[in-house]
């Protein structure tokens, strides 16, 4: 079940891209700008400056919409031209992979039996982990002649029955082994919090419950000795972001986070990769009254562990990698489909066929 959602969620990110393509805005007439960013939230607020809007998010191609989040939660799509309202992007397609995406996680249970589900695919993940490494051991042929190398490594298409199985078995398991433990021993580190510990351990950090991903930041953004005056003009948003992407070439999806108390940062996200790739990602915090940098987070200033933690949660499904990444994930996981397949063919012929059976 694992192996076969996997592959469906391989492009997940692509499809859901592909199934809003009605949401791209035409290509505007020369000289059209969109709207700021600030008259665009006010938009979505029924005219108030913030109103419901906590987050906005700008693609870098204007035709792109809008993606901004309200404080109940919800997330609307809006047309950065004329600040309408495109739908909450709730697909038919969205709706079929995150079905598939509960099965992976939890046998798509519900309410209290949620926590079977997912205990069941955690047992599971961690049993294939040590099936994984035990496989390597059990492959490793016990004698080095280049006859025993090459069947562990190549298909030898004129087998039929039970050897098939076994050479099918033994090749797709080597060529699949590295991505796989990847992909297992990250999905135990999302299940289990003994498994987080030991990353953070091996990587020299405090177990995470000791610890914030991100670094303290300044006590005054918290208690200022002396409160903004409420007549003082802000900064506008559309200048915070802009300076934000004129100081990070190559940026791609900006996403302005508006703090709950004006004493806070406005904090930009900028991000040069897919969205799905921490290391590309990184918090700017600006001070809403001058407009002044005052601060940075995200993945540049984690700690070694919360870095490594935050690869392992993207490698899990390769799109770290990008999609190179994703297309290996989906593949060795329609390979451990095949092994489980062969694995089971094997084991009924040893223990229900006919003797000499082959």
């Amino acid at each position: 079940m694992l192996a076969v959602t996997g592959v469906i969620l391989t492009y997940e990110a692509q499809l859901n891209e592909w199934a809003l393509r009605d949401y791209r805005a035409d290509p505007p007439s020369p000289g059209v700008a969109p709207l700021g960013l600030d008259e665009l939230i006010a938009r979505v607020a029924g005219g108030t400056p913030a109103g419901p809007v906590t987050s906005a998010a700008l693609h870098r191609d204007p035709r792109e919409p809008a993606v901004v989040g309200l404080d109940d939660g919800a997330t609307v799509y809006v047309d950065r031209f004329t600040g309408e309202r495109l739908g909450n992007g709730d697909t038919r397609t969205r709706r079929f992979l995150r079905s598939v995406m509960y099965w992976h996680r939890w046998f798509a249970l519900d309410g209290e039996y949620r926590i079977i589900g997912r205990t069941l695919v955690a047992v599971a993940n961690l049993g294939f982990l040590f099936m994984l490494v035990s496989g390597i051991y059990l492959w490793w042929p016990s004698t080095r002649s280049r006859a025993a190398w090459k069947h562990g490594l190549w298909f030898r298409p004129r087998l039929r029955g039970r050897a098939r199985d076994y050479n099918w078995h033994k090749v797709i398991g080597f060529w699949s082994a590295v991505p796989l433990v990847v992909i297992v021993f990250s999905g135990a580190t999302i299940s289990y919090q003994w498994a987080a510990d030991l990353v953070h351990r091996l990587a020299g950090d405090a177990p995470p419950f000791q610890q914030s991903p991100r670094p303290p930041q300044p006590d005054t953004w918290e208690t200022p000795s002396a409160a903004p005056d409420p007549a003082t003009p802000f900064v506008e948003l559309q200048a915070l972001a802009a300076k934000a992407g004129a100081g990070t070439p190559g940026w791609r999806t900006l996403t302005i986070d508006l703090p709950e108390s004006i004493h806070h940062p406005v904090v930009v996200t900028v991000d040069r990769g897919t969205g799905r790739q921490p290391s590309k990602r990184e918090d700017l915090l600006f001070d809403r009254a001058t407009g002044e940098l005052v601060g940075r987070a995200g993945y540049p200033t984690f700690t070694r562990g919360f870095k490594i933690r935050r690869w392992l949660r993207f490698a899990h499904t390769g799109e770290v990698y990008g999609v190179v990444g994703q297309t290996i994930a989906g593949v060795v996981s329609l390979g451990v489909a095949v092994l489980v397949w062969t694995g089971l063919a094997m084991s009924w012929r040893r223990f229900f066929g006919p003797a000499g059976r082959t």
